[in-house]
């Protein structure tokens, strides 16, 4: 399904065909690591791809003419903005649904197979997927702050001026918020399974 990930033509229409391909070709690496961040984030995998779909065209209609190099930053920030708009949206069904809806509906767990590597065998599949999970539900324990911090520079691997830009927040913050994110990270995992950290 790669071409739903495609750049709409009349979006690039200004681009240089240069300048389209290499952006057709960011859009292209950088998904797949974006809906793993939003799944982490959101915990529903339909809507993690929508949001970075949703994130991806507003990058090509509005930043295509900026400099390649500024793309990343760029885009990370229009991801964390629709995802916590989507936070703010599943509030505010939640209020509605217990005030007004009479039915019980309990969320269903995000689907860490979507994660794993599924090119293992069944016995190492499944451990793949039980240590995502694990993995996941550190990250999600996280803060919000320290969980962006940690997922686009250790993830992203973007540059602590990168990921300042993304977070809006200066480069002093991005460092205190990574930091104090692996050593969470680090306890959590550890009182997890001490015996294997």
């Amino acid at each position: 399904m790669a071409h739903v990930y495609a750049l709409p033509q009349a979006l690039v229409t200004d681009a240089t065909p240069q300048d389209s391909a290499a952006l057709n070709r960011f859009c292209a690496e950088v998904r797949v690591r974006a809906t793993r961040m939003a799944l982490i984030e959101l915990r529903d995998a339909a809507l993690a791809a929508d949001v970075v779909q949703d994130s991806l065209l507003k990058l090509v209609s509005h930043y295509q003419d900026r400099p390649a190099e500024e793309w990343a930053p760029l885009f990370y920030s229009i991801l964390r903005n629709r995802i916590t708009d989507m936070h703010r949206k599943r509030k505010v069904e939640r209020i509605f649904d217990f005030f007004f809806s009479s039915d019980e509906e309990e969320d269903q767990p995000p689907s860490w197979e979507a994660v794993a590597d599924t090119a293992l065998g069944p016995e190492a599949e499944v451990a793949n997927v039980q240590l995502a999970g694990r993995i996941a539900d550190a990250i999600a324990a996280l803060s919000p702050r320290q969980r962006e911090a940690f997922l686009l520079r250790e993830m992203e691997g973007l540059s602590i001026v990168d990921t300042a830009m993304a977070m809006k927040v200066s480069e002093g913050s991005v460092k205190t918020h990574h930091m104090r994110a692996l050593t969470r990270l680090r306890e959590l995992l550890e009182s997890d399974h001490p015996a294997k950290v």
